[in-house]
């Protein structure tokens, strides 16, 4: 058997093994997925008319501030599902089923492709959910093309794959599960400080570029360019280069992090 050959059957064993986590575990997801779910809600029915008004400059209109909230909260969501990661593979480090792997004859890889590949499954799921959700109460995107709905679903799955290995390294320098959780709730926290929720010009002028030169920022406007039809400018060039920054960073991190010896 080639090398190739078992990289991807053991990568696929171990991706099978952490859908059936979801599966049989299934409250952390739900957890972590009904936080966007909630927050969509919440500002849209509470929020919304006033939030729309203060944005558009005029009257009232939650449906304007709909198609203004929906980008970010499909980006927070990838950060939510994200720490499921983290949480998944901290408890790999620490129940004993890492050092029971090192001593069998598999591609030692492919026990973290099989949490990357389902994390970006369980991101792609969950971003659909939620999608409906916000389609159901209102969001619309009829200006966008078949190519830009293809950039927007592209650039998704690009930010969730950038996001889990950025968690997947947290998860294995973590000393227990919850210590795994706190590490990465930057990943669900950093939405708020960006422009999910109202424009970066209407913040104070001191807390403006801690809005704007973060990752999440200029990969919502990019989205809500595709979507939407808004200007995208440079953010389009920021967003990949901060989403191909951080895959780079996490698999190298993951990777010398999960080759270190035990202690």
């Amino acid at each position: 058997m080639s090398s190739l050959t078992l990289a991807v059957r053991d990568s696929s064993t171990m991706l099978r093994r952490n859908l059936l986590h979801v599966r049989r575990y299934p409250s952390l997801t739900l957890n972590l997925l009904l936080t966007p779910v909630v927050l969509l809600l919440l500002f849209v029915y509470i929020f919304g008319d006033v939030m729309s008004a203060g944005i558009g400059g005029g009257g009232a209109d939650r449906s304007d501030y709909i198609a203004y909230l929906v980008p970010g909260l499909l980006l927070m969501t990838i950060g939510g599902t994200t720490i499921g990661t983290a949480v998944s593979v901290s408890m790999d480090m620490t129940e004993g089923i890492i050092a029971r792997f090192r001593t069998m004859a598999i591609h030692r890889p492919s026990v973290l492709i099989g949490h990357v590949v389902g994390s970006v499954l369980q991101c792609v799921m969950s971003v659909i959910l939620v999608g409906a959700v916000a389609v159901a109460i209102g969001f619309r995107s009829t200006d966008a093309t078949v190519l830009e709905w293809v950039a927007a679903f592209g650039l998704l799955v690009l930010f969730a794959l950038a996001l889990t290995w950025i968690a997947v390294g947290m998860g294995l320098i973590s000393p227990n599960p919850e210590a795994a959780s706190n590490n990465a709730m930057p990943l669900i926290f950093l939405p708020f400080i960006s422009s999910a929720f109202v424009p970066v010009d209407a913040m104070p002028g001191w807390f403006q570029p801690v809005a704007e030169y973060q990752p999440f920022t200029p990969a919502i406007e990019t989205l809500r360019g595709l979507l939407l039809g808004t200007e995208i400018g440079h953010n389009g060039w920021l967003a990949l280069a901060w989403s191909l920054a951080l895959t780079a960073l996490g698999y190298f991190w993951s990777k010398a992090s999960f080759n270190r010896d035990p202690k």
